[in-house]
């Protein structure tokens, strides 16, 4: 039978969520991954690994610091079909199917991509794919792969509780020891506008009254330091902290645009539930098939072997991601291990006040005047035009629209590959302009491109002009480029893309 302790209905929720997650970030790959580190793309992963191989002192010694499927073949060929493999595999598990052989194939994979992906996997959600993903090869058998097989691991229910319990209290803690506005309750009164990707509700929730920012902002650490010593306690002090921590999560992702994050951070949140809990909101029948699946299984002995064996690697890698909580220098979104099997996590230690952002504009004339007419290049999702509505896109992410948030707080030096994206426009490139979400010039590609800096708010509900936002220019953040010119050629050349 089912009920308290039992998590046949926990670990198929688990899975399926996860299976969804690893859907979306392969789908991510099909669809941008040449664009960004392909052989033509913004940051080749073929220079990459050939610098890695150098600093290294050879590719074997590289791979072992590193460890990639793709140090045997980088080509454009094998990176597609292993990001369609990936993407097939996960499809597989969202339909229901999961076994160990399969979520370590996944594992592997995502992996094998991050190793390569240089700036554009640099996020936290990245290596918390990775430990997540690693956790599920020990939640199911290793051959029988039904939605409902072996008795689930309770020692690996826990491992979700304790990585719950590090992402939330890592979120936390870097809030308050880092901006202040976190601890006078203020952040929220400039998030919902400056974060990196606004969603279509971000506007009004920015409008909201002060005193819903500062109750949001106490919800917050409510959810984030308090609620994660619960995950610990008796049956009701984990069901409580799962619902609130689920609960906020939900607001999240429709308060903005954070990628696969929160959806991802569900995932070890529903271990907080067990199956006297779900057999009430979940269908007649899925518990039905859970009871007659616990009524004749049998725990693997080999299984169980593994999963004592996990247990103990992970309370011995947990000693650096601990004292790292511990640390008033506490860092975020960091591993202490090669393969990114445990952790520390956090996310916006600080908040900024004002949003700016870098517009990119091309023209076609031979000559650049005070009258020079300049047309506009729209991002898929990032602000641009300030009457396109904020999208929605979670848990979906454009990962050169997330990256922009970031350049437009730095300088273009700071990052090279947008340097490189003006110069695959100014060649009409088709990969850099699936990237986009316009081409201002269909027939031939501009004479000049170059990017302006503007300071972006957000325009209150029912202006005269419909518009979402207001913008103010504060100036140029890339001069007027042209192919011929010779310091845009000497930079890229630099970099060992010119022959690209």
């Amino acid at each position: 039978m089912i009920g308290r302790g039992s998590y046949w209905l926990t670990r198929f929720l688990i899975l399926r969520l996860l299976g969804l997650v690893y859907v979306v970030a392969f789908l991510t790959i099909v669809n941008q991954g040449l664009p960004l580190i392909g052989h033509h793309g913004l940051l080749p992963a073929d220079i990459h690994l050939d610098r890695l191989a150098d600093h290294f002192g050879g590719r074997a010694a590289a791979a072992a610091q590193g460890p990639s499927l793709f140090w045997l073949n980088v080509s454009d060929p094998f990176l597609t079909t292993m990001s369609w493999v990936g993407l097939l595999l996960a499809l597989v598990v969202l339909a229901g199917y999961a076994n160990g052989i399969l979520m370590a194939a996944l594992w592997a994979l995502y992996l094998s991509f991050q190793q390569i992906g240089q700036t554009w996997y640099s996020f936290g959600w990245e290596i918390q794919l990775l430990e997540t993903g690693f956790l599920s090869i020990f939640l199911v058998p290793f051959l029988d792969g039904r939605p409902f097989p072996r008795r689930p691991p309770t020692a690996v229910i826990w491992l979700y509780r304790w990585l719950a319990f590090r992402v939330m209290l890592g979120a936390g803690l870097i809030k308050i020891r880092g901006d202040a506005c976190w601890r006078d309750l203020t952040c929220l009164a400039h998030h919902y506008e400056t974060q990196p990707v606004p969603g279509p509700l971000s506007r009004m929730l920015h409008f909201m009254p002060g005193w819903f920012h500062k109750g949001s902002v106490l919800f917050n650490h409510i959810a984030e330091l308090a609620m994660p010593w619960l995950l610990f306690w008796p049956r009701w002090g984990r069901i409580a902290a799962g619902v609130t921590m689920l609960l906020f999560q939900v607001i999240l992702i429709l308060s903005g645009n954070l990628s696969f994050l929160n959806w991802l951070t569900i995932v070890p949140v529903l271990a907080c539930f067990d199956d006297a809990l779900l057999t009430n909101v979940l269908p007649e029948r899925m518990s039905a098939a859970a009871s007659r699946a616990a009524a004749t299984a049998q725990p693997a002995f080999g299984q169980q072997v593994a999963v004592g064996l996990l247990f103990a690697l992970v309370a011995i890698l947990s000693i650096n991601p601990v004292a790292n909580l511990m640390s008033q220098g506490q860092a975020m979104n960091t591993s202490f291990d090669r393969f990114f099997l445990v952790n520390t996590y956090g996310a916006f230690g600080s908040v900024g006040e004002e949003r700016p952002e870098v517009i990119l504009e091309g023209t076609d004339e031979d000559v650049i005047t005070e009258s020079t007419a300049w047309k506009e290049y729209e991002f898929k999702c990032k602000p641009g035009d300030p009457r396109r509505r904020p999208c929605l896109i979670t848990p979906y992410h454009y990962r050169l629209d997330w990256l922009m948030w970031f350049a437009a707080m730095s300088t273009p030096d700071r990052h090279p590959w947008s340097v490189h994206l003006v110069w695959k426009l100014l060649h009409g490139d088709r990969g850099a302009q699936s990237l986009l979400a316009n081409n201002p010039f269909p027939e031939r590609p501009p004479r000049f491109i170059r990017a302006q800096l503007y300071r972006y708010a957000f325009a209150p509900s029912g202006e005269a002009d419909g518009a979402y936002w207001r913008r103010e220019l504060l100036g140029a953040w890339l001069p007027p480029l042209s192919t011929d010119d010779s310091r845009l050629r000497e930079f890229v050349a630099s970099r060992g893309w010119l022959e690209r």
